[in-house]
């Protein structure tokens, strides 16, 4: 028996593992192909790992043997198969690789792209294959100004085709920007750029004179978390996507004002709750004990209890054992951190959400923030004494101009001499 409160494990039991073709890998692609034997077997030769974790999602679990079977045959290394992951499958489970003490991570399948704190990690997103010439005529029919400027975005699996896509539409469109996973390695290393936007694992480059909430967005992918976050975070920006799937274009339906009033309204929850359990969702993602430290911190100071929780993979039934907790804040990675708390006995928001409540200085600026290691840099500036030039109108008294000092730095006219 079952309620929204309690599980008796049958759903789990009952699980079907996705045969390939379905949800999964497409039957037209060869296992070489799709999991990029070549390239993985290349990561862990050149490194010299001998004992490399391979984590899988649940879609993929079917091929999962004979992709493990095939590594250890070209790399001569031990091979770890994770599948039900500590947590979301789209971060890195650093935390079951150093289990069997692996020496590495190689990621199958989407991925939130969330920076790990101590593996080595090599995403092998999966390339799913995309109509482009039909991708590019949604395009058009969205977009019929030739003029327009249009940020185009992907899921990772599709990231594979985005140069093609704007092969096809570069020429037409001379304002379209498409945005290109991170390559960290050269990110870290590049000068930096006029214009440069970098989040959520992806950069692109804008006109800084057309400012950033004056482009479209097109994204490339279904509906899901991974579009909700972008959606909530480039709220200024009309959104359109191009299904894969099915072949269609939309313009995005989504209620950004409507959404981001249940956000605001999550917030007000927060401020009059007393007691707040503070769920770890990961403990891959980088930075994650300092938002934890931070959070309790913050807590602390408006006056409410703060109680650490790890309970892995967070459902209904777990957070209703803790009947004392007045809210929940969930740190975790970006595409997990929006969840529809409506099914759980308290509410649970983000470490923004309880930034704010608990922050007088935090203010409502308009910009929603999902990636905590953002919310670790402005709370950085907030703490400093000198935070630049502050214009406080209505805050100081009218005075009339009075001569300033005069001379240099080390003798002005009025000190005296040595």
């Amino acid at each position: 028996m079952t309620t929204t409160f309690s599980s008796d494990g049958a759903e789990l039991m009952q699980r079907i593992v996705t045969p390939a073709g379905i949800g999964g890998r497409p039957s037209t692609v060869g296992l070489e192909e799709y999991y990029e034997l070549d390239r993985a077997t290349s990561f862990i030769v050149n490194n010299n790992f001998t004992k490399v974790a391979l984590q899988f999602p649940d879609e993929l679990l079917s091929d999962s043997a004979t992709v493990a079977a095939k590594m250890e045959e070209t790399t001569g290394s031990k091979m770890y198969i994770l599948g039900d992951t500590s947590y979301g499958s789209c971060c890195v489970d650093e935390m079951a690789a150093e289990h069997v003490s692996a020496e590495a991570v190689v990621h199958y399948g989407r991925a939130c792209l969330s920076p790990c704190c101590k593996l080595p990690v090599l995403h092998v997103f999966g390339n799913q294959p995309l109509d482009v010439m039909r991708c590019a005529e949604i395009f058009k029919e969205l977009h019929p100004d030739r003029q327009a400027h249009v940020i185009v975005l992907s899921d990772v699996t599709y990231s594979h085709a985005i140069d093609d896509l704007a092969s096809q539409l570069h020429l037409i469109y001379p304002n379209v920007v498409f945005s290109q996973v991170d390559s960290k390695k050269a990110l870290s290393s590049a000068q930096p750029v006029s214009g440069l936007v970098q989040q959520f694992g992806r950069h692109f480059t804008v006109d800084e004179e057309h400012g950033l909430d004056n482009y479209a967005m097109f994204y490339v992918g279904c509906e899901g978390p991974e579009l909700t976050n972008f959606m909530l975070s480039w709220n200024q920006c009309p959104f359109s996507s191009f299904n894969p799937n099915t072949g269609q274009g939309r313009w995005e339906t989504l209620d950004v004002n409507r959404a981001l009033r249940r956000r605001l309204y999550l917030v007000e929850r927060a401020r009059d709750a007393q007691v707040v359990g503070i769920v770890a969702g990961t403990l891959g993602v980088i930075n994650y004990l300092s938002v934890l430290d931070h959070l309790q911190r913050i807590i602390h100071q408006a006056g409410k209890q703060a109680y650490m929780l790890a309970v892995g993979k967070h459902s209904p039934a777990k957070l209703a054992n803790f009947l004392e907790v007045d809210i929940f804040v969930l740190v975790a990675c970006p595409q997990n951190s929006l969840l529809d708390s409506s099914d759980f006995y308290r509410p649970l928001v983000t470490p923004y959400e309880m930034e704010m409540a608990c922050n007088p200085a935090r203010a409502w600026t308009g910009r929603y923030i999902t990636d905590y290691c953002q919310l670790l840099l402005a709370s950085f500036l907030e703490s400093r004494s000198w935070r630049g030039l502050e214009q406080k109108l209505g805050q100081t008294a009218v005075t009339k101009a009075v001569p300033g000092r005069q001379g240099i730095a080390i003798a002005y006219e009025d000190e005296a001499c040595g």
